[in-house]
């Protein structure tokens, strides 16, 4: 369980899909099929849209923050989760209309990045990806683009790093580049 949780926390960003590969295959040594995946998944699922349906989850000042800017600025959520419960979550949170898209996997974070700033004509380089995940920095890094890390420690190291969105200022940022 240890070496599942310190995957986990190290590897925030990827997919269910690919944790519980890895927990079969690397640390349990066993093979798993794609069936027991799928099966697997399907009752985190249940577990995580029941719960995670309660506004008491949500950082305050990240969705203050949103709420403010999202007219100003092209907003997306990419996510190692899976797409159709990030939808379905955003929805019962009423978060939907803040984004132009939302989208997770099994498409990976990289690609799914590529593909929005390719779909929607953006510069790379002036664009932004606020993430928690060391998987977030490489997605940013691989498709050119700045990274602030947010709400987690382990990313204190990279680019740059949020420590709350009551004091970043996206206009200075983009004055910046």
């Amino acid at each position: 369980v240890d070496k599942l949780l310190e995957y986990h926390t190290l590897n925030g960003g990827l997919s269910r899909y690919v944790k519980i590969r890895h927990f079969y295959n690397n640390l349990l040594n066993q093979d798993v099929s794609d069936e027991k995946v799928q099966e697997l998944a399907d009752k985190f699922s249940i577990i995580m849209k029941a719960e995670l349906i309660n506004k008491k989850y949500l950082i305050k000042e990240t969705v203050d923050f949103i709420e403010k800017n999202y007219q100003n600025y092209n907003f997306h959520i990419v996510s190692g989760s899976d797409e159709k419960e990030l939808n379905y979550l955003c929805k019962e949170l009423d978060l939907t209309q803040y984004f132009k898209t939302i989208e997770g996997s099994p498409t990976y974070k990289n690609d799914l990045v590529k593909n929005i700033l390719e779909i929607y004509s953006y510069n790379p380089k002036e664009a932004i990806l606020i993430g928690d995940s060391i998987n977030d920095y490489e997605a940013a890094n691989i498709n050119g683009m700045k990274f602030y890390g947010y709400n987690n420690e382990l990313l204190k190291d990279k680019d740059a790093y949020l420590e709350s969105f009551t004091e970043f200022n996206l206009q200075k940022v983009i004055k910046n580049w």
